[in-house]
């Protein structure tokens, strides 16, 4: 198999930030008929996640409790990174292991020059070095694929919408009670809501099909996709023994790992990741157009 431009994604990416560009032109104009100082606003949070963007792979590396490690500590896991980061055409990343029961792995990283992969300790001692490598070259397509770019981007009106609702109650409170006219205020943070809310589902949906792109990706890579689909399931039975409280502790990076951390029936339905049933079909699908070559 050789790699291909996915167009599907590619379509999708275009469209998801085509849609957020429109709807966030709206909100804007809306509260810019109140509030005069908006752009201070707009500016305070463009830093905030310029500074998230261009330091994302520390900050990811940093909540996981990972640390970077030398190719003497770990020389099978670098090898596999170099040799698989060859055959996807990319600069080999900084390997990462973070010491945790969560059989898990993620890529973080604002361009392929400054990507880092890390695994857990849960996942190199619950998968074989043939499903291992299946997993990291998931991730290495996510690198090439650029998609922990695209989703910073994506998601940073997003945040300022959710920001506006989730305080923008008490300041509309504090207004009234100052006897001043508080409807700007919520008029603002209504606003808000639909903005987040929509938001929300476009770019969880571009979220699950860039789940779907990066296993292909690691079949090509690879040339395994079997690996890949074993892996997959050794690590979602696996999740079913960790304690709950690891689950909890590491439910914030669900939108970088390889498979989320589900919590109840509302975390699946907006799920950052398609089920994996349907990963696995795919992957066998893709197992099958091999042996048909």
């Amino acid at each position: 198999m050789q790699w291909k431009t996915d167009w599907g994604l590619r379509g999708r990416m275009v469209l998801t930030m085509f849609l957020l560009f429109v709807l966030y032109i709206v909100f804007i104009g809306l509260l810019s008929l109140y509030f005069t100082r908006l752009s201070s606003i707009v500016l305070v949070m463009a830093l905030f996640m310029g500074a998230q963007f261009f330091f994302s792979d520390k900050l990811a590396l940093y909540s996981m409790g990972a640390r970077e490690v030398d190719p003497d500590e770990y020389p099978e896991l670098h090898r596999a990174v170099e040799r698989l980061s060859q055959q996807a055409d990319l600069p080999k990343p900084k390997v990462a292991v973070a010491d945790s029961r969560v059989p898990n792995a993620f890529a973080t990283g604002r361009s392929q020059k400054s990507a880092a992969v890390c695994v857990t300790t849960g996942i190199m001692n619950t998968l074989d070095q043939e499903e291992l490598e299946g997993v990291i070259a998931h991730e290495l397509a996510h690198v090439k694929n650029r998609d922990v770019m695209v989703m910073t981007i994506a998601s940073f009106l997003s945040t300022i919408a959710f920001l506006i609702v989730r305080w923008g109650w008490l300041f509309a409170g504090g207004r009234d009670r100052g006897g001043q006219q508080a409807a700007p205020v919520i008029v603002a943070i209504l606003a808000s809501l639909v903005v987040w809310v929509i938001s929300f589902l476009l770019i969880r949906a571009l979220s699950r099909y860039r789940e779907y792109a990066a296993d292909r990706g690691a079949a090509v890579i690879t040339g395994k996709p079997s690996a890949l689909a074993t892996a997959l399931m050794k690590i979602d039975s696996g999740m079913e023994k960790v304690p709950k409280d690891d689950l909890r502790s590491e439910a914030e990076m669900n939108a970088f790992f390889i498979i989320p951390i589900r919590s109840g029936w509302l975390g699946r339905l907006f799920s950052t990741h398609p089920s994996t049933e349907k990963r696995i079909d795919r992957l066998r699908d893709l197992e099958r157009e091999l042996e048909g070559r």
